[in-house]
């Protein structure tokens, strides 16, 4: 195949050297273009659409615009004249295909049949009222699967018409500017669009992805260990129970995040979870939880509650119930800012029937493995003669939560610099933790409801061994080796390691410099040539870690990052954090974190990846095209 796209190219060569024309006449056959404008009557300096459609002849294709390998010609929309245009977003195309081409030896992203390109264009407000042409042209290089012709422009006039009166609202934003059109995209807009079952499917989809992000967790034994103390107590109910711990989180996180919305604007759900009063209860609050399960005292209502309860049968177990939920909505928000975030974006300007709808899907999807968490430890906690174990499993999740208050008090660290939970402290209480559990479960370690351990049954011992093996391997992180991503995720960043470098001082291979503040990284990048990557982030985000430790790290990311001017904004702390979170919101239309985009020297948005991902090829792809468009 190879060898056929070189003699392809020399009879070409030899061709045009003799003096005929173009031997291959019938690639003219094989993509026919077609233009048009939308709507084709606007006012000036508001913004048309630029369909551009490829009519691909079977058996053909022609490659990608915003998704390059090395190798094949990407296609590309021109419009001209620019006497006519003051800006032109991002081409927007179909989510192409991907296969390996032995020709070029790489894997290529390519378009069949059909393809509709998509170009918004702002015209200039002086325009006068008249008719008026844009130039489209489409490069493309059109192959099958033996041979590729010449790539060719297609250069194509189409007209429009210019009403008068002054821009419409609504129709002066460039709303597709940057935005790729890949798979790591939530396209709210399309997705209302195509009606109610699409955003519904979207909204459940985020919301069963979003159980997967760390910030859940935590959650999960704090949960177990919750309703486990909830099935001991005579007259609750386990299945109302469950009911209304997955109803009080569909309930808080709508609400709530609405109310965030209507007070402290699209990023009040991350100021929320970012406070470190919020953390400091929270992490106090699991602290009180891990002593009652220790057995060191019994958790009850105050008395004017208690009483109130026994008038409504099982009030007062609901009430707690409902607060467990609260503290778990509190929790997760900031894992879950990548799809709640751009709803509450819409609610702010004044959109509140869509978010509300995807609100409510979303988090009845987050909320249905937590039903059956809260349901099964109460029937298990009914079983006869089921106390001794059962103790050993609160006690077990005792020491859980006390491990995950660490991480909420180091929260609080990072915001107000105490510099006392800082990674290494967190870490060192962490192999203490998993070691004294191990202990506990040998039954060298006793509690005031413990029994004596007369004999140790083969899962205790197992679980022991686990405890103490993790105990062993978490403290080689105390001496400066590496631990498993996911650990990492969940400890505070060595700020000093990370941030010790400045822009001008030379960084060892596998390290990256960043750049504080956006004005200087733009300075930089504009005196290098440098495109830039902008890293939107957070102290207390568990995402950004993860991607931190897993992504920052890889050699391969490495590599293409250090061709970036690399910029690092905090948006729930430091001296910049309400300007950083205002550039967020008002730019890229997102309060998410983390968030990443590349900007070009001249300040204009390349591309964009929000949120977190497990597939390092994707974010390679993401970061080869930032740096492929702005060549």
């Amino acid at each position: 195949m190879y060898t056929n796209r070189i003699i392809l190219i020399l009879i070409i060569a030899t061709s045009l050297a003799i003096g005929q024309s173009n031997p291959f006449t019938i690639a003219d056959s094989v993509v026919t273009v077609e233009v048009e404008i939308n709507p084709p009557i606007v006012r000036a300096g508001e913004v048309l659409t630029v369909k551009t459609k490829a009519l691909i002849k079977t058996g053909f294709h022609i490659f990608a615009t915003n998704k390059h390998s090395v190798g094949p010609v990407a296609s590309k929309v021109t419009i001209k004249p620019d006497n006519l245009i003051d800006a032109v977003g991002k081409t927007l195309e179909p989510a192409p295909l991907t296969k390996h081409d032995e020709g070029f030896h790489v894997d290529v992203h390519f378009h069949e049949g059909t393809t509709v390109f998509e170009t918004p264009v702002k015209l200039i407000p002086a325009l006068n009222p008249g008719e008026y042409s844009l130039i489209v042209e489409l490069l493309y290089q059109a192959c099958d699967p033996h041979i590729c012709f010449p790539p060719k422009t297609e250069k194509i006039t189409v007209p429009f018409l210019v009403e008068e009166g002054d821009p419409r609202n609504g129709k002066t934003e460039l709303a597709a500017t940057g935005v790729a059109v890949n798979n790591d995209n939530i396209d709210l807009e399309d997705a209302i669009a195509k009606g109610i079952f699409s955003f519904v499917f979207l909204a459940m989809s985020m919301g069963f992805l979003s159980l997967l992000t760390p910030c859940v967790f935590p959650m999960v034994p704090i949960t177990v260990s919750y309703f486990t103390k909830q099935g001991e107590d005579e007259g609750k109910k386990p299945l109302t129970q469950a009911f209304v711990y997955s109803l009080g989180i569909i309930i808080t996180y709508t609400v709530l995040g609405l109310i965030l919305a209507i007070t402290l604007g699209a990023s009040g759900a991350n100021q929320l979870a970012a406070s470190p009063w919020v953390n400091l209860f929270i992490g106090f609050l699991f602290i009180y939880f891990a002593f009652s399960l220790f057995g060191m005292y019994e958790i009850q209502l105050p008395a004017a509650l208690r009483q109130f309860s026994f008038k409504q049968e099982g009030r007062g177990g609901y009430v707690g119930t409902l607060f467990m939920a609260l503290t778990f909505t509190v929790t997760s928000f900031t894992c879950t800012v990548q799809f709640v975030g751009l709803l509450l974006v819409a609610a702010v300007q004044g959109d509140w029937l869509w978010p509300l709808i995807g609100m409510l899907f979303f988090s009845a999807a987050f909320a249905v493995p937590f039903f059956f968490l809260a349901l099964f430890p109460q029937y298990l906690a009914k079983i006869p003669k089921s106390g001794g174990w059962l103790n050993s499993v609160k006690v077990v999740m005792g020491f859980l939560e006390l491990a995950a208050s660490c991480k909420f008090l180091s929260n609080v660290d990072l915001v107000w610099n105490w510099g006392f939970f800082t990674r290494s402290s967190v870490l060192a209480a962490w192999v203490v933790i998993a070691f004294l559990t191990g202990l506990y479960l040998i039954g060298k370690l006793r509690l005031p409801h413990d029994p004596e351990l007369e004999t140790i049954s083969v899962p205790r011992l197992m679980i022991s061994i686990i405890l103490f093996t993790f105990s062993l391997y978490m403290s080689k992180g105390l001496v400066g080796h590496s631990l498993h991503s996911l650990i990492d995720a969940y400890l505070p960043p060595d700020l000093q390691s990370r941030f010790g470098h400045t822009s001008n001082i030379e960084v060892p291979d596998n390290s990256l410099a960043w750049i504080m503040e956006f004005d200087e990284g733009l300075k930089q990048s504009g005196q290098t040539g440098k495109p830039m990557f902008v890293n939107f982030t957070g102290y207390t985000c568990t995402n950004c870690r993860w991607m931190e430790s897993n992504m920052f790290k890889d050699p391969k990311i490495v590599s293409r990052l250090k061709k970036f001017v690399l910029i690092e904004l905090f948006t729930d702390g430091g001296a910049n954090k309400d300007k950083n979170q205002q550039m967020e919101i008002e730019r890229f239309g997102t309060a998410a974190l983390p968030f990443y985009v590349v900007l070009s020297s001249e300040n204009r948005e390349i591309s964009r990846f929000p949120g977190l991902t497990r597939d390092k090829n994707r974010f390679i792809e993401f970061l080869d095209q930032g740096l492929v468009l702005e060549k």
